[in-house]
Formats: structure tokens, sequence, C-alpha cells
């Protein structure tokens, strides 16, 4: 029997058995799509990450108040210095570094011609427009001057402005923050989300001001960003022989774009696998299932077994045909499974463009393959069943 013949074979008894093969393909497909879905809701999150963190460039580096041994944003705040204003002029005549940007953040009640909200708080320096590649829309941001002296400016993102003033130019208005008042200077174009942070949504400040406003001796971050030309290792030596000098010993935390994208990228990959190992698990499940319904399968055809043996076929030629018949149905329902997340996935990025889901042919391939070796797995015990039949007592059973 060659492999022409095993086809014709493997699909006149799928036809034949056309009910049970479809329900057998439905619980193969619920499956894979399980895991594929998963799997791509996981891809698509790591990728949503590793943009939002590369919109701002790839040469910077992070420094946090506070010695740890963790990567992320917010200060620890248990250090003998705080990370100050100076230190961050400080790091400017650095060889290499080309611009420096204090960061104190935090939440307060924004007032103005007689409306108020809450919403984020920005204390940055005066270069975080072009460190950060905002733009701005109206007037100018916050000016270059003294960073321990800079005056009571304000920056909006645009949807703030839309509901602090309307469609009326706020340039010289005043807003209050926390009982302070600042004199509105420009309007920030929209920049969208940056991990769940609205940038349109947010209010700017000098640095100094923001460390006022919230009761703050330390800067929360400095974002240091530096030249393409000059090597990060160099620099991060630069920057510790620096603050050392000027704290007394290492009570800071310096993070490379590289080492956060690195531990993301980790974190992420991982949470894909998982979610492609739930996926696999109800595939497993369901596995059970697909060889209760081979196995009635081979009992339901136990004279047909005794005819191929009768006609000369081995016991390796019918085990084949079964696993045959397994692997078969693996594999249409993988390929159903697929069809249907490719068709989910192209719904969601039209009608809902921001969810992240990313179908990678990688993720198809492996689901695939573990559709048929589930399949495969699960006609092993009927195929073998069937081989064990004797052709006399198979004859007898018709």
């Amino acid at each position: 029997m060659n492999f022409l013949d095993y086809l014709r074979w493997i699909f006149r008894a799928l036809w034949m058995q056309r009910l049970r093969s479809v329900l057998t393909i439905v619980g193969f497909a619920i499956g894979i799509a399980a895991m594929v879905l998963l799997s791509s809701l996981g891809e698509g999150l790591r990728q949503f990450v590793i943009q939002e963190f590369t919109q701002f460039g790839s040469h910077i580096v992070a420094i946090t108040p506070g010695k740890t041994e963790t990567f992320g944003m917010g200060g620890i705040l248990n250090t003998t210095r705080p990370l100050s204003l100076e230190d961050s002029e400080a790091l400017k005549r650095i060889p290499g570094v080309e611009q420096v940007v204090p960061v104190v953040f935090g939440t307060a009640q924004i007032k103005a011609v007689g409306r108020s909200r809450y919403t984020d708080v920005a204390g940055v320096g005066a270069l975080a427009d072009k460190a950060w590649k905002l733009e701005v829309s109206q007037g100018s941001f916050l000016p270059e001057e003294d960073i321990q002296r800079a005056r009571a400016f304000a920056v909006l993102g645009s949807k703030l402005k839309g509901e602090l003033f309307g469609g009326d130019n706020p340039l010289g208005e005043f807003v209050h923050i926390g009982g302070n008042r600042f004199r509105v200077i420009g309007v920030m174009a929209p920049k969208g989300q940056f991990l769940g942070t609205d940038l349109d949504d947010m209010i700017y400040i000098p640095a100094n001001k923001g460390l006022q406003i919230f009761n703050r001796e330390s800067l929360m971050e400095v974002d240091v960003f530096y030249s393409p030309a000059v090597p990060t290792d160099r620099l991060t030596e630069n920057i510790k022989r620096l603050l050392i000098e000027r704290h007394g010993f290492e009570d800071f935390t310096i993070v490379t774009q590289d080492q956060m994208m690195a531990t993301m990228d980790n974190i992420l990959r991982i949470l894909k696998y998982a979610g492609g190992g739930l996926g696999a698990i109800s595939l497993l499940v369901g596995a059970v299932g697909i060889t209760t319904i081979l196995m009635i399968t081979v009992t339901e055809r136990t004279s047909e077994v005794g005819l191929l043996r009768a006609l000369g076929s081995t016991r390796s030629q019918v085990r084949n045909l079964f696993l045959g018949e397994a692997v078969m149905l693996g594999l249409v329902g993988g390929l159903a499974g697929v069809l249907v997340i490719a068709l989910l996935v192209v719904a969601v990025r039209l009608f809902v463009p921001g969810l992240p889901v990313a179908l990678k042919g990688d993720i198809v391939l492996v689901a695939l393959l573990v559709s048929m070796l589930i399949g495969l797995m699960a006609g092993v015990r009927p195929a073998l069943n069937a081989t064990r039949l004797s052709p006399i007592d198979a004859l007898r059973a018709e």
C-alpha cells in the first residue's frame, strides 16, 4: 500500500464517519484556537511594550534614587542623599551626553476659569519636549533658565487644554495647581499614551516647582539621552563615577534602555509562552475525548479491520491507517482553529485597532505541529487496539 492509497483510505474512512469526524475536528479547532489566541495576545503585548519603550529613542539611561537590583520607573526614597536638580545639571557635563531631563511626577487638582479636575503633573526640565520627541502646537515649551529659579510656567496637554479652556486660546491664562499659580505658555500636540499614561491629559511644569508642589526632596528619575557614538558601558561608568563623587557612595540605580528592554522582553515572552501553554492544556483535555471517540470507531469497524488483515494487510499497515486518521483529524482541526483566529485578528484590527494582537507565522506553525502531535497521541491507543484484533475474530464480528 503506497502513500496515495493511505490517503485515499484515510479520507474515505473520515467521510464515512462524517458527523463523528466533524465533532472531532471541532474539538481540535477549539483547543488550537485557544492556544493561538492566548499566544497571539502575549506576542502582541510584547511588541506593544517594546514599541512604547522605543518611541523616545534607544540611547537612554535612567537614574533613580536608591540602590536596587530591579528595573523600572519610580524612586526608592531610602537614600542618604536625594537625587537633586544639581545632580541633573552636573550630568550634562559628561562627554557624549546630549540631553538631561529631571523628572518628578504626581497627581494634583488643576483649576482654571471656573473649571477643575485632577490630572497628572510632570515636573520636568526645559529639554523634555526635545528628548521625549514631543511637539508643541501652540506657544512654546518651558524656557531654558536657572533650574532652581525656573518661573511658574505651565504647558498643557492637548486633551487637558480642551477640557479646561474648550476652544478658547489658553496662552497667557493662569491655572492653579495645589494652591500655586502658573501661567500657560504652550499647548502640546496630541501624542497618545505611554504604558497606560495619557500624555495628552497632562500638564508640564518646571521640575523645581514639581518638587515644591509634591513636597519632595528628591527627583523621581533623571533621564540621560546620549550620542549613539558613545558606548553605553563607558557612559554608565562616567555617570556612576560622577554621582559617587557627589554623594560619597553608590546610593542610586542606573538602568540602560537595553537592560529595561531585555527585562521586559523576557517577562513578556514568559507570558506569551504561558498563554500558549494554557491553550495546549485545554487541547490535551480535549484529546481525552478524541481518544474515546477513536476507540469507539475501532470497535465499530472491527469487521473492516478483519477484512484488511484477511486481504494481506500487516499489523503495521493497519496501525498506520488509524494513526493517519488521527493525525489528519488533528491537522484539519488545527487549520480550522487557526483560520478562526486569523479572521478574529482581522476583525480586531478593523474594529478595535488599539488591542495588541499579533498572529505570527511561528505561532501558527507551532499550533499546527501541536495539533498533529495531539492527534497522533490520541490515536495511539485505538491504533494498537486495532492491530491486536485477530483477523478471524474480526470477520466473525460481521
